[in-house]
């Protein structure tokens, strides 16, 4: 391993380091007193009518610390901290087991076997083997890299119906591919756009494919019982997947604008190089047959989650599968690993408890749904233009996971009540339910506001401002070519 690595440091260049803009230092600087002023003053002031004063100190809470977080004055699992210490002082739970339970949650542990996952594959020469390959037949550049990764995750959705299980299968190609562009995480605008691409990649291809969630198929009973619809699988794919592959490209070039890597590495030289270190492995090791296996076990596993029921009598969730996988790697003689080696990132899982536990108190408080309310009210949707109804609220429907960080909070909230006021408008519920419901799994704006996002984060290849960056985009590219498909896609398929 030493040895290629220091090949690859001989050919190629590091990537420059990044000087802090004006308006990252600018955000350093006023960071924490624009948070505390925020935050006391929607703590302090009259709590509005409808609004609980737990649900009034969950907002308070919830707004300081993502200004902390978007800002990074101070490192965001400190941050977290805080907000857990908080969320019980202000009364913004009423059990503190709310609050400081969260580093127990599913996702904590599908972190920790990601991480376990990518050592074993790293230890193993497997993913440097996977990766050399994949870069010399078909990634012949940093972009066409990219674009591959993007085919692959799509492919995935119709095997993986999981979001979480498909993120953890790419971060370790990633990452083995990252090493190989030499990009160094919080410098590399290379590794920058290849994880916010899979995190994208990831929301995207899963709203295409009916399967590939379980917010999806909540939906779709929604739409089918409530709305009188007769949407299957084939009628999701026909509605979704043609948005889904535009928004994909059109956001991939905004990617590659926004996180220009132009003069970050000069690959074509190292083409040959790379080829002399895949010879260099030689024929298959020990450890990389075991880590292929464990690997694959991994893949049918969550592959095939809708049999276990019928195959074994109980099913395997996808957070026991990783946790499984994991076991493997560390167990002796079977696996290929020790606890020393596994890497794993502890600050992250701080930061990650934090923000659920926020997350967790502003939904469970009501005050996410009382937002939501008086947003729709302040719209005024009941007075508009049919037509423009549709486009407010697939971008209603869009940038709602700002406020609400569960899937399938957000579809059993915001479906019915779609359903009802098309139905209250005079509107066909069927075309507005399904748009909104295509919105769902663009969770993509913040680490917590998905699994996916906290697990690519955890690779410390771009920052909180980052991902808002190119998410706020991505999110109204989406919305605008959803909208567009109601009034001409939709009506091509009989929708």
């Amino acid at each position: 391993m030493s040895e290629i690595k220091g090949n690859l440091e001989s050919d190629d260049k590091q990537p420059p380091i990044k000087k802090k803009s004006k308006m990252e230092e600018s955000m350093k600087k006023w960071g924490i007193p624009l948070a505390i002023t925020v935050g006391l003053l929607l703590f302090f002031m009259p709590t509005p009518e409808g609004m609980s004063a737990q649900a009034q100190s969950s907002i308070a809470i919830f707004t300081g610390a993502l200004i902390l977080w978007i800002t990074t004055p101070i490192p965001i699992y400190l941050t977290s901290i805080m907000a857990i210490l908080l969320l019980p002082l202000v009364g913004a739970v009423k059990d503190q087991s709310v609050a400081f339970g969260t580093l127990g949650y599913d996702v904590i542990w599908l972190m920790v076997s990601a991480f376990i996952l990518t050592a074993a594959m790293i230890k193993s020469n497997l993913g440097r083997r996977l990766s050399l390959w994949m870069v010399t037949k078909f990634g012949k550049t940093p972009k066409t890299t990219l674009f591959l990764l993007i085919v692959i995750n799509f492919i995935l959705a119709f095997f993986v119906p999981s979001t979480t299980a498909r993120a953890t299968l790419m971060v370790p190609i990633c990452l083995i591919l990252l090493e190989v562009y030499k990009a160094i995480p919080g410098k590399s605008n290379l590794g920058k756009t290849m994880m916010l691409q899979g995190v994208q990649a990831d929301a995207i291809a899963t709203s295409g494919v009916m399967t590939a969630t379980s917010g999806n198929i909540i939906a779709v009973g929604f739409i089918n019982d409530q709305a009188g619809g007769n949407i299957g699988y084939m009628d999701w794919l026909l509605a979704s997947m043609p948005t889904a592959i535009v928004t994909m490209l059109i956001t991939f070039f905004v990617g590659l604008k926004l996180f220009s890597f132009k003069d970050e590495t000069n690959f074509t030289s190292a083409m040959d190089t790379l080829k002399d270190e895949l010879k260099k492995l030689g024929s298959f090791s020990l450890d990389e047959k075991k880590a292929v296996a464990i690997f694959i076990f991994t893949v049918v596993l969550w592959a095939t989650g809708d049999y276990h029921k019928a195959w074994f009598g109980f099913e395997i969730s996808t957070e026991q599968t990783a946790v499984l996988s994991a076991l493997l790697c560390l167990l002796p003689r079977v696996g290929l690993l020790t606890w020393k080696e596994t890497n794993i990132k502890w600050e992250l899982m701080i930061f990650a408890a934090g923000a659920y536990a926020v997350g967790n108190a502003l939904d469970k408080s009501k005050g996410a749904e009382w937002i939501i309310g008086k947003v729709v009210d302040a719209l005024g949707l009941e007075q508009m233009n049919h037509a423009l109804v549709y486009i407010v609220v697939v971008f209603l429907s869009m940038y709602s996971h700002l406020i609400f960080t569960s899937k399938t909070v957000r579809v059993t909230i915001l479906i019915p009540a779609f359903i009802a006021l098309a139905k209250t408008l005079g509107l066909d519920p069927v075309p507005l339910a399904l748009a909104a419901a295509m919105t769902m799994t663009y969770t993509i704006t913040l680490p917590p506001h998905s699994k996916v996002n906290t697990i690519y984060f955890g690779t410390g290849y771009f920052t909180v401002l980052d991902q808002v960056k190119y998410a706020v985009v991505t999110c109204f590219i989406g919305a605008c070519v959803i909208s567009l498909a109601i009034f001409t896609w939709f009506k091509v398929i009989g929708i």
